[in-house]
């Protein structure tokens, strides 16, 4: 018998290591594209769209974080690791990002009506991040073989 039939996982050590930094990565492109994007629509859109869109920038990288930080609090809490959140704070912090996004859109609307459109945009950034993610584990299987 050959050594891949005995140990299977010892061939997936590697892309097991890729693919468990594809999160810090889809991180650092939507800091990465907040930031780009941010200026880009300075210039071509002004500064109120501009302010709109980074809002909603920052709404959807705090939101995407949330609940980065909620599914690992249910997972533990499920699997009654040893540090066992509460239930109602991963309520509480469910309910708090709706209110947060309401309340900031609340606020655009009522004293910058032309940043809505920018801020909801915005939201949309953990879309672009996961593609620049899904384009790079792409290109990273078909060149190194991952």
């Amino acid at each position: 018998m050959s050594d891949d039939h005995e140990n299977p996982d010892a061939s997936q050590i590697p892309g097991d290591a890729f693919y468990s930094g594809a999160l810090d990565r889809i991180r650092n492109s939507m800091i990465a594209l907040a930031l780009g994007l941010s200026a880009a629509a300075w210039w071509r859109f002004g500064r109120a769209a501009a302010a709109g869109f980074l809002c909603g920038c920052v709404i959807a990288y705090l939101n995407f974080h949330w609940l980065k930080s909620g599914v690992s609090g249910l997972a533990d809490r499920v699997t009654n690791s040893a540090k066992a959140q509460s239930g109602k704070g991963i309520v509480a912090r469910f309910v708090f990002r709706y209110v947060l996004l309401g309340a900031v859109a609340y606020g655009i609307l009522t004293s910058f009506p032309a940043s809505l459109r920018g801020l909801f945009v915005g939201l949309f950034l953990p879309v672009g991040a996961i593609a620049c993610e899904a384009v790079y584990e792409l290109y990273a299987s078909l060149a190194r073989g991952i």
